[in-house]
Parts: C-alpha cells; structure tokens; sequence
C-alpha cells in the first residue's frame, strides 16, 4: 500500500499530478487542497490512498491525515466511489464536509457536481455519527468546533442570508480575531463576509 509520497511535482494536468519520488514518477489525483500546495511549493508531501478495482488502479492524493481520512469514511458510504469522494474534498474544506454532514445539510452537500440528493441524504445518514469517532486529535477538535457553533450568531447570521460555509469561515476568524461577545463576533462576520 502506498500511504505517502513526498517528492517533486513534474507535471500536472486536471485534477492530477504527476510526482517525482526517488526516481519513480506516481500519478497521483489529488484533492484541490494538495494540488494547490503541490503547485506552489513545486512539490511536497502528499498523503496517498491506492485505490485497486477489478479494472483501474489508482492514486489519490490529500493534503493532510485528517482530509485522508475523511475520504476514507466518504468511500466507505454505498454509491460514494473514489473518483466522488475526491470531488467531494475538491468543492468544499473538511470542516465544512464535517459540518454540513453535522447539520444534516443535504442541500449543501448535493451541490457538489455529480452528487444526488439521495447520495447527499446516505452521506448525512451514515457519517453523522461517525465524523468525531476514532480519528486523529486535531481531527476530532475540528468537528467538534464545527459542529457546535454558536447559535446565536449561526442564527442571526443565517437569517440574513448567509450561508452555512460563509458562517463557519466567519465564525471561525472571529474567534481568531478575539471576538468573544456575540455583538464582536456578529461585527465580525458582517465586515468578512461580502
């Protein structure tokens, strides 16, 4: 199994990259996230999942332990094969898969192009419980951030019209910036968010 790669980006074309490690060259389909370190650091490590079928053998890459593993829960969901599951990780960041699935958002998460409502509604059935279970540290701290927002400034937030991911961003600067009261993280969230 391969489980890692760290080496120089040769080429890329689409959503693949084409990466040098010690004289072998692995073609790798690579999140939007690991794609974008590839390109500007014209290389680096990538966290692989080699993915076997009875026709196709192939590479996919992650930017991170925790984005790997939460392709690792996507895969595992009936109907959601890899090559969705990539394109899943490329429309949105973990913690806002974590925290659509939390909120049982089917909506948000059939946005993604290719996934059904019905795909969307397993996902949110089968990973809700299991998003904040037996996965790295840094890991469960995201969801549990995530998925426990503030409410009172997720609401008022929300009924302005913002979305769900905007919220999360905003919510999550705000506390960065050191906005403690619901009024700070409110003022926040209406200065970031455009």
């Amino acid at each position: 199994m391969i489980g890692y790669i760290d080496g120089k980006l040769l080429k890329t074309y689409g959503e693949k990259a084409l990466v040098l490690c010690n004289g072998i060259g692995y073609e790798i389909s690579c999140s939007a996230e690991a794609m974008k370190n590839l390109l500007e650091h014209g290389g680096g490590e990538v966290y692989t999942y080699l993915a076997v079928r009875e026709d196709d053998i192939a590479l996919y890459g992650f930017n991170s332990p925790e984005e790997k593993e939460m392709f690792l829960k996507l895969i595992s969901v009936s109907g959601v094969g890899p090559k969705m599951g990539i394109g899943v990780l490329s429309s949105m960041s973990v913690k806002e898969l974590c925290f659509k699935i939390a909120t049982g958002d089917v909506k948000g998460l059939s946005a993604v192009k290719g996934l059904g409502k019905k795909t969307a509604e397993r996902i949110v059935l089968e990973l809700k419980d299991k998003i904040g279970g037996d996965v790295s540290e840094g890991f469960v701290a995201t969801v549990k951030t995530v998925a426990e927002p503030d409410a009172e400034v997720f609401e008022a937030l929300s009924s302005l019209g913002f979305t769900k991911s905007e919220i999360v961003k905003a919510l999550d600067g705000a506390k960065e910036s050191g906005a403690e009261t619901i009024e700070q993280q409110i003022a926040y969230a209406m200065r970031r968010i455009k």
